[in-house]
């Protein structure tokens, strides 16, 4: 027992001081796993448990304005990293981007942005936030939580270990996504009629995992191709989970379910009780 308890304490300490990107360890957070760690738990022990505990005996908090800003903060966040980002990496060959730990000002830039990445993922924690706070507890469901505290996970890893390369696809194409999905929560906010378009954000997610599957999937075939091979076999099983999640909420969201008009027809349109925040994903 003790010799495995070294040996693991010897693999965790190769680890934590020798993989980590030396460019950016100094950045917030990154310096000790007990941060994100300790952001999941809280996180975890707030959405199941004090939040709902905290909101029993209240009335739901009228915070429209408040979520107008964050929302806003969210799209001009979201678009500045898909922007910036994607000048960065233009010249990106995608079928192989390996991951360049050079000082070289524009592999530092990339580093830096993939920490934004990760920033931005802990900040979207704030959206169970406000789903408790207007006492909509139903929403918090098992994919809600599970990709929101998984998300923090994985972008922490790649800022901490992988700050570039195949990465950066994956950061580009989520903000995309986000900032498509946080301009609908603009609107929705102050328009509460099931918008034309709301189906489609989740139709965007699921193409967007699409996406990463084809991306991380054809580096098996690229022998030479210098970018961690454990990082497909970790992420391409992660992406499918999460499709497979997406896909069972909008079969349930906008197939199964039919809005039932008063004369007792249905109009084929989706009917979900469910708030947009629901469909969130990257």
């Amino acid at each position: 027992m003790a010799l495995l308890l070294t040996t693991l304490y010897r693999m965790y300490d190769y680890t934590m001081t020798e993989l980590p990107d030396p460019r950016v360890q100094h950045l917030l957070f990154l310096n000790n796993v007990c941060w994100p760690l300790g952001i999941i738990g809280g996180y975890v022990y707030f959405a199941l448990y004090w939040g709902p505990k905290w909101m029993k005996n209240k009335k739901a908090f009228p915070i429209e304005r408040l979520m107008d800003l964050y929302n806003a903060i969210q799209v001009v966040y979201c678009v500045y990293i898909v922007v910036f980002g994607g000048r960065l990496v233009y010249n990106y060959d995608w079928r192989c981007a390996p991951v360049d730990y050079s000082m070289n000002p524009e592999a530092v830039e990339v580093a830096y942005l993939t920490w934004s990445y990760f920033i931005i993922k802990i900040v979207d924690l704030i959206d169970t936030v406000f789903f408790i706070m207007r006492k909509k507890e139903q929403h918090v469901s098992f994919l809600h939580v599970y990709h929101h505290g998984g998300m923090v996970a994985i972008s922490w890893t790649a800022a901490k270990f992988l700050p570039g390369g195949h990465v950066v696809y994956v950061g580009i194409i989520n903000c995309f996504v986000h900032a498509v999905m946080y301009s609908y929560y603009l609107v929705s906010t102050h328009y509460k009629s099931n918008l034309w378009f709301k189906k489609h954000i989740t139709q965007l997610q699921l193409a967007q995992f699409a996406t990463f599957t084809l991306l991380y999937g054809q580096l098996f075939f690229r022998k030479n191709c210098d970018f961690p091979w454990f990082t497909q076999c970790v992420f391409i099983p992660q992406n499918i989970f999460m499709t497979v999640l997406f896909a069972d909420f909008y079969y349930k969201t906008y197939i199964k379910k039919k809005k039932i008009i008063p004369n007792g027809n249905t109009n084929g349109l989706p009917h979900s009780e469910m708030s947009a925040k629901e469909i969130k994903s990257s």
